[in-house]
């Protein structure tokens, strides 16, 4: 009896070990296809697309979706199909204070400007698109490394870096560093599309309009030499269209690392806006920090609207699935966003640069906020 019950487990675990090599070999043979692995929703299991359907099937549609196919770690798996793991690491302890820095924050606010934003704003849409495995991605993002180096070059304790992926389109870092270990990060993409791979995809306010408000930021925080307590990142995506690539590379780095992030804040669109006010968006966000983003916004700005993005709608859905503290603002709710999005028509003329600027103006109070967490 012991000996057949030894060999039933045995022929179990053997089952098991089979059935996983077997999914395992299904796996890869769809990657050598050159098909990707993505996820609608928390209930969704996936399905295998080619990086054109990615594109014309969902973000050409405003269908969001994360492509999982490089994402490994059971935990952020976990998070991605709306479970909390047991040893969640996102930072629970973190205490978010009340508004308290006024008038450090208002001279350097009062120092932002729309005449780089302009100019920078008006190069990036002028590339034919930014699509991330297109040649004119790979320019736009050299180009982008380029104009960030510049900006950081008034203080030379700032380092401009590239994230490089599996594909030609390099995310871009620039880091103030700071007096503590613990971090403090605003992002935007700077991908773009026109609704296919090869469409004319200008992406001025989506997203180029984002990447413009946190290089502002950035330029009078580097031009007034100011040194933090936090480090201070400026992290500006590539792959976003195509399913959150980049800031998943980065922020599955981040993790295995143990980097001390104590907040993301992520603009995704900040250059369209019929009500004149920013967008502090519920879901896929953490609530501390999502109430201490609204705070700062009514003290500095005024008042909000708010909405629900869904799921994987943009780059803190990555932060927030690997366990860091995240939240989203944007220019408008969803109903009453640019109708532009995804399409050539996506121009320069259609943005706003008192909506730029208004965004610019709420960064630089978070970052100095968010600078004594």
């Amino acid at each position: 009896m012991f000996l057949k019950r030894c060999f039933a487990v045995l022929l179990a675990t053997l089952s098991v070990a089979i059935a996983a090599t077997l999914k395992d070999s299904v796996f890869q043979a769809k990657v050598k296809q050159g098909l990707r692995l993505v996820k609608t929703s928390e209930a969704d299991p996936g399905s295998w697309v080619t990086d054109e359907q990615k594109i014309t099937n969902y973000t050409g549609k405003c269908l969001h979706f994360i492509d999982i196919t490089d994402i490994k770690d059971p935990d952020v798996l976990k998070r991605l199909n709306g479970q909390t793991p047991a040893n969640d690491a996102r930072v629970a302890a973190i205490v978010y204070p009340a508004v308290s820095h006024q008038t450090e924050a208002n001279g350097l606010i009062a120092q932002l400007n729309t005449s780089g934003p302009q100019s920078w704003l008006k190069t990036l849409s002028d590339f034919y698109n930014r699509y991330y495995k297109s040649t004119y991605g790979t320019q736009s993002g050299t180009w982008l490394f380029n104009q960030v180096k510049s900006i950081a070059s008034t203080n030379p304790s700032i380092v401009v870096s590239q994230f490089t992926h599996s594909y030609a389109q390099p995310s871009i870092i620039a880091r103030i560093p700071g007096t503590s270990p613990n971090t403090v990060i605003v992002s935007a993409h700077f991908d773009s599309t026109g609704g296919s791979a090869t469409a004319r995809g200008p992406g001025a306010v989506d997203n180029a309009s984002g990447c413009v408000v946190i290089m502002e930021a950035l330029r009078v925080l580097a031009a007034t030499g100011y040194t933090p307590r936090n480090t201070m990142e400026f992290h500006f995506y590539s792959g976003e269209e195509a399913g959150l690539l980049g800031s998943a590379d980065i922020f599955r780095n981040y993790r295995s690392t143990g980097k001390n992030v104590l907040a993301v804040v992520n603009t995704d669109m900040a250059g369209y806006s019929p009500s004149g006010k920013i967008s502090s968006y519920n879901d896929y966000s953490d609530i501390g920090l999502l109430s201490f983003v609204r705070r700062v916004i009514t003290a500095y700005i005024g008042p909000y609207t708010t909405d629900t993005c869904g799921y994987g709608c943009s780059d803190h859905a990555s932060a927030y699935s690997n366990g860091f503290p995240a939240a989203y603002v944007c220019d408008e709710p969803d109903k009453t966003s640019t109708p532009y999005i995804h399409s050539p028509n996506d121009a320069y003329s259609t943005v706003s640069f008192s909506t730029v600027l208004r965004h610019a103006k709420f960064t630089m109070a978070f970052l100095i906020e968010a600078n004594y967490l």
